[in-house]
């Protein structure tokens, strides 16, 4: 829960400025949108919005 309240509240976690950008252009227009945290042990988390909004996935980088 701690990873989806803060990507719901534009905190994007560790990702590049321009990606970070890009995320802002995507809540304007419309877009995908993609966060990326770490967890207590050290394991990278993404968090990946569609455009539609309709679905929220979580998951490991070797999982995408």
């Amino acid at each position: 829960m701690e990873f989806l309240s803060r990507d719901v509240t534009g905190d994007w976690g560790e990702i590049p400025e321009e990606d970070k950008k890009e995320n802002q252009l995507g809540v304007e227009k419309g877009f995908r949108l993609m966060s990326s945290y770490r967890t207590t042990s050290g394991d990278r988390i993404w968090i990946i919005t569609e455009s539609s909004r309709s679905h929220t996935t979580l998951l490991l980088p070797d999982e995408y």
